[in-house]
């Protein structure tokens, strides 16, 4: 039977690496003393990590070191913690399926230690470890009143999470019907938004393209009561100049072009709602003036002296990782907390599991009352072939790649019934582009090799990592690569 260390990597491991540490760090510690055969270490720390793996070899006592990058938005996170943690459990069950499993307690936050324990007791039965200086490597023993109690009776059963947040909502809101799912992950979302409706707070929807943030926003507003109107604002569109205008308002001879008085975006969703997607877009000075808005609910015009008090529920959107801009300087942190009151995660597609076939029966139920009226057209169906491509392509363009993709399959098609093959046609048009196109691209003009064969790089790294289920020895295989440590690189530079 294999024996497989699963840590974090915390910020006193990386430490470890430097000439006067003291010490060599919990996950060096208990490699030397452990006996471990495996070892798989979760990071968030990208290059650090990996400087930190080419050290650690020296001092793994043989273990193989595999290395697992995951992107939080906050260390206390539970919920993509836990996602996590529990990926790395199924990666190591996969790589050997007696594996012994032993979970290190100490590197990382105390809401990762606490997910180990959530684990240990459940679906990953395993041995928790905890070190320090004083006393070294030590077994920890969880009492049973806290395990059988606390863990089986709420974190066992993730669906009561789902009742007890149902049994505090009104009855159903008809504004969240147009969200197709029955995934757990969007449950969990989907509930939480129908409560946060209800509380004239600031939202921040984070998701990657063609999620659905609008129409999240959408029900969100229309659940709310509140009686204005809901004013959706692409800030990533809005011309430079123009952001604050856009926004707050002018007043007439304010600026060259300035011909009369004009009501931004804040005022003329006065009483409803202003949906401001692609929020990490905005420049520092429309930021400073936006927290300032939030602050002290008025708004004042460019070239107006005047205060204009405003009820607008704000909720912002954003497909970035907003901690990493704060971190970088390129986003304000006070603004992201202010924004942040009610954080929504709208998980991608692939993560949705069993929604793909619904959401696409829907889309194409649509599709085809939409295109009632054109001549010759027959209402299409999904072959058993083509609902097996649906199931095996990642969506890296989510809900709108895929609405787009059968569009084309009905337009395309030409019998009732789509097939795999129209289907996979449809696909190529899209997922295929780029890989198809790499030779004929027109040179000057904007033309960067470098970012020509980045694109081509990141398209068949997802795909792998797709296809492999995120496991790098695999995905590394697919790709011709020599091993999983060349491939960790190539995601790191990507």
């Amino acid at each position: 039977m294999r024996s497989v260390l699963i840590s974090w990597i915390g910020f006193t491991d990386l430490r470890a690496q430097e000439e006067d540490a003291e010490g060599v760090g919990p996950v060096a510690k208990a490699l030397e003393e452990g006996g471990y055969d495996a070892a798989f270490l979760l990071t968030t720390h990208g290059g650090d990590a990996e400087r930190y793996r080419a050290w650690l070899e020296g001092r793994a006592n043989g273990a193989r070191l595999d290395l697992l990058h995951e992107h939080l938005t906050s260390p206390t996170d539970f919920g993509e913690i836990y996602t996590a943690a529990k990926r790395a459990c199924e990666r190591a069950r996969a790589a050997a399926a007696d594996a012994a499993l032993t979970f290190h307690l100490s590197p990382g936050t105390p809401a990762m230690a606490a997910v180990w324990v959530i684990l240990a007791k459940t679906r990953f039965p395993a041995t928790i470890i905890q070190s320090s200086k004083e006393h070294g490597v030590s077994t920890v023993s969880v009492p049973f009143d806290i395990s059988a109690d606390f863990l089986s009776d709420v974190l066992r059963q993730p669906d009561r999470k789902l009742e007890g947040l149902s049994g505090a909502l009104p009855p159903p809101a008809p504004a969240f019907d147009e969200i197709i799912h029955d995934s757990p992950a969007m449950q969990e979302v989907v509930l939480r938004a129908r409560l946060v409706a209800l509380h004239s707070v600031p939202v921040l929807i984070k998701g990657e393209s063609g999620t659905g943030k609008e129409l999240i926003a959408r029900a969100i507003h229309g659940s709310s009561g509140r009686q204005g109107r809901f004013v959706p604002v692409n800030c990533g569109a809005l011309p430079r100049e123009l952001v604050e205008s856009e926004l707050f308002g002018h007043k007439k001879g304010a600026f060259t072009g300035a011909v009369s008085d004009h009501k931004g975006h804040f005022e003329q969703a006065h009483g409803g709602t202003l949906f401001l997607d692609e929020i990490g877009e905005l420049p520092p000075a429309a930021q400073t003036k936006l927290l300032r808005v939030l602050q002290e609910k008025t708004v004042q015009r460019v070239g107006d002296g005047a205060a204009r008090p405003v009820d607008v529920r704000v909720i912002a959107a954003t497909n970035r990782t907003l901690t990493e801009e704060v971190a970088r300087g390129g986003f304000r942190e006070d603004l992201f907390y202010r924004l942040a009151v009610a954080m929504l995660r709208l998980p991608p597609l692939r993560e949705r599991a069993g929604d793909v076939g619904l959401v696409a029966g829907h889309l194409l139920d649509r599709i085809n009352d939409e295109c009632t009226n054109v001549p010759g057209f027959q209402r299409k169906a999904l072959s058993a072939s083509a609902k097996n491509v649906l199931s095996q392509h990642p969506w890296p363009g989510n809900v709108r790649e895929l609405h787009n993709t059968l569009l084309r399959a009905a337009i395309w098609s030409p019998g009732a019934t789509i097939t795999g093959e129209d289907l996979r046609g449809a696909l190529l048009s899209v997922a295929g582009g780029s890989a198809r196109n790499a030779w004929d691209r027109p040179l000057g003009n904007g033309f960067s090799l470098e970012e020509l064969l980045a694109e081509i790089r990141r398209h068949y790294l997802q795909r792998a990592m797709t296809e492999a289920g995120d496991n790098k020895t695999k995905a590394a295989r697919l790709l011709g690569l020599r091993n999983h440590q060349t491939l960790s690189n190539w995601l790191n530079k990507t």
